[in-house]
Parts: C-alpha cells; structure tokens; sequence
C-alpha cells in the first residue's frame, strides 16, 4: 500500500500558504475552488491528516491536525470546509467499514479522490426520524432513491457518502458521482464559505452492488450519524479558531495603524474593548479545542460530550468576533472580499453547520442533568 508523502504539521503550513496565498477573496466572490489546490492538497495526504499511516494517510494526531485546520479556516473557510467533509468520510469508512472497504477506500480518501457526506434533506436536518432516502437490497445489489441538500463538498467529490434507510435501520452507502441516476446540482450563492461546492444531490434508482453498504449497513440511524458529526464537530471548530485569528489579527493591524482623533484606533477605549474581546474569544476557542483533541487522542469517555462543547463554545465566539472585527474596521472591512467581511458570513454559517448552536445547547444539558 503506498505511503503518503512524508509531510509534517510545520511542512503543510507552508503548502497550504503557498497554495492559498491572498487569493480565498477570490475564491469566494467566484464561488469555487480551483481544482487543482484541491487535489495538490489531497495528493499530500492534507485533506484527511488524521487517517493512519496504514492506509497511506500522514496519522497525524486530532491536535496536530486541529492546529493545522485553525491555519486552513485563518486563511479560506472554504477549504477548511472540504477539509472538514474529508474527514468526516475518512473517520466514517475507519469505523463503520469492514476490512476490505478499509483498505480499499481510505487509500484513496488519503491522496486521490475527494469525498462528500450526505446527511440533510429537504424536510429531515436535525430531525434523523424525518429522513426518506432510502437504500433497498435484492440479492448481490442495492438500489438508492432520494434527495439530498446543502451536502458540503458535493460539488467537488468523486464519493458520495449518503445516510439512507435500510428496512427499520439505516445504513451508509458510498456512491460514485459518474453512477448512473446521480444528479448533483451546485447551491449558488450560499452565506457563507461560498467556495465550498455546496451542492443538491438526487438519487433516481441508483444501483450499486451491496459492497458499497459500509458494514453491510442495518445500524442505527444516530449512531451513524454521530459517528460522522464528532469528526464534522472537532473540525469546525477548530476552524472557527482560524476564523477568530483571522479577525485578530485584521483589527489588530488596522487599529494600530488607523489614526482618529490624533491618535491610533487601538488608543481609544471603546475600540481596546473590541481588541480584547477579541483576543479573549480566541484564547477560549482555542483552549476548549485542545481539550477535545486531547480527549480524542487519549480515547476518553468525555470526547463526544468534549466536541460538542469545542463546537458550541468556538462557533459562538467566531460569529460574536467576526461582527466584532468588522466594528473595528467599519467601511475597510465592509467590503466583499476582505477577510473580515468574508469571516463575518463564514462564521455565522459555523453556527449552524455539524448541529445548530441549538442542538449543541440541547446536547450539553442533557449531559449536565443526566451527570447528577
């Protein structure tokens, strides 16, 4: 099995420089990646940095690939976004597949082909019970028929992993974009992280052999669903880190150079006030962050609980930052485009994606009541 090309945290920080440069402005006001930083990204194993070395991936740690999504999500929300849908295919095919879908697909997850996973349909988000995909099987082969929205990625993937109803169960399956009866239609001009091929997906009678069932399917449809979401959860939030850092650094710069009054911006309290806020978001952020990674590296009981507090914790405090970061900079920053700008749509989208602020607050008090 070939291996990944040899790539640090430090390594890939550089890569990722190189290939986004200053142009994610660009990027967002044209509402797509270019194809070919996706796939120099992927072919160095930087999409998915979590998958192990077995399976030609880097076997990066969750805090070493955190820190190295906060550097994506700092420069392009976009890319992050991709980066996030990766994972979340690679996480799910290591530990829903059986061995030979492991070894067949996480190699290619690694370094060739670009994955999207397909949870929300049209009356069925945060509501599993409300999903109508369904996947059928007669003998050797299965049949999907249903319709997807707003699937990350889609746009760009070779893979579609779509959450479908099996009987009374549910089930993953992985579908080929070039299959027959797929239909992939771009969402034009999403709020925020516009680049990242948001896209509808239908499935018209698409068979598949019963192979493409991760672990031949017949789970529960939340554990499933979970499975995916923890790795989505960690990776936005680690994200909405970069967001924040973005923003500090934005109004760091113009309030220390902006002059009002005879004095620097960063000189007049009420705008200090932003500065520190500011700071302070993202010293909070970044600390929750770590201590999901760490609760993910170690296996601990607390990671889901830890990663849907990473998540409600960092999205929060990115969207209350953004806003913040384009006070600080008013009509510089309010211009389509500019990094806070883009920041101030990204972040809200943030609040939503991997489980609305909503079911995050939800989720943390069921913990904090069923803990007594």
């Amino acid at each position: 099995m070939a291996a990944a090309p040899a790539v640090t945290p430090a390594d890939a920080a550089t890569v990722v420089a190189r290939l986004v440069g200053d142009r994610a402005g660009d990027w967002d006001r044209a509402g797509r990646l270019p194809a070919e930083v996706v796939r120099e990204l992927n072919a160095a194993g930087l999409l998915a940095p979590q998958i192990p070395t077995g399976y030609g991936g880097p076997g990066w740690s969750s805090l070493d690939s955190g820190e190295f999504t906060a550097r994506v999500g700092s420069l392009c929300s976009s890319l992050r976004s991709v980066m996030t849908s990766q994972g979340m295919a690679a996480w799910a095919v290591e530990r829903l597949a059986d061995r030979a879908q492991a070894r067949s697909l996480l190699p290619r997850l690694a370094a060739t082909d670009t994955a999207a996973v397909a949870f929300t349909e049209p009356q069925a988000g945060s509501d599993l019970s409300a999903m109508t995909t369904t996947v059928t099987v007669t003998g050797d082969t299965l049949r999907l028929d249903g319709h997807k929205v707003w699937v990350t990625a889609a746009d760009h993937a070779d893979l579609l992993l779509t959450f479908a109803r099996l009987g009374d169960q549910a089930a993953v399956v992985v579908v080929p974009r070039a299959t027959p009866g797929v239909r992939v239609r771009r969402r034009a001009e999403p709020l925020g992280c516009r680049a990242a091929g948001h896209a509808d997906v239908w499935f018209d009678a698409v068979r598949l052999p019963t192979s493409s069932l991760l672990g031949a399917g017949g789970q529960s449809m939340s554990l499933l669903v979970t499975t995916a979401l923890s790795y989505g959860r960690i990776s936005v939030a680690w994200g909405c880190v970069g967001i924040l850092r973005a923003c500090l650094t934005a109004a760091v710069e113009h309030a220390g150079s902006r002059h009002q009054f005879g004095r620097p911006l960063a000189h007049h309290q009420l705008v200090a006030r932003h500065l520190a806020d500011l700071w302070s978001a993202e010293q909070v952020a970044t600390r929750v962050c770590e201590h999901a990674s760490r609760c993910w590296d170690t296996g601990s009981p607390d990671m889901v609980t830890a990663t849907v507090l990473a998540k409600y914790v960092s999205a929060r405090h990115a969207a209350r930052a953004a806003a913040d970061a384009v006070q600080v900079l008013a009509s510089a920053g309010a211009v389509d485009g500019h990094p806070v700008a883009r920041a101030y749509r990204d972040a809200k989208l943030m609040e939503i994606i991997e489980g609305s602020t909503e079911m995050c607050q939800l989720m943390l008090a069921d913990h904090v009541v069923n803990r007594r």
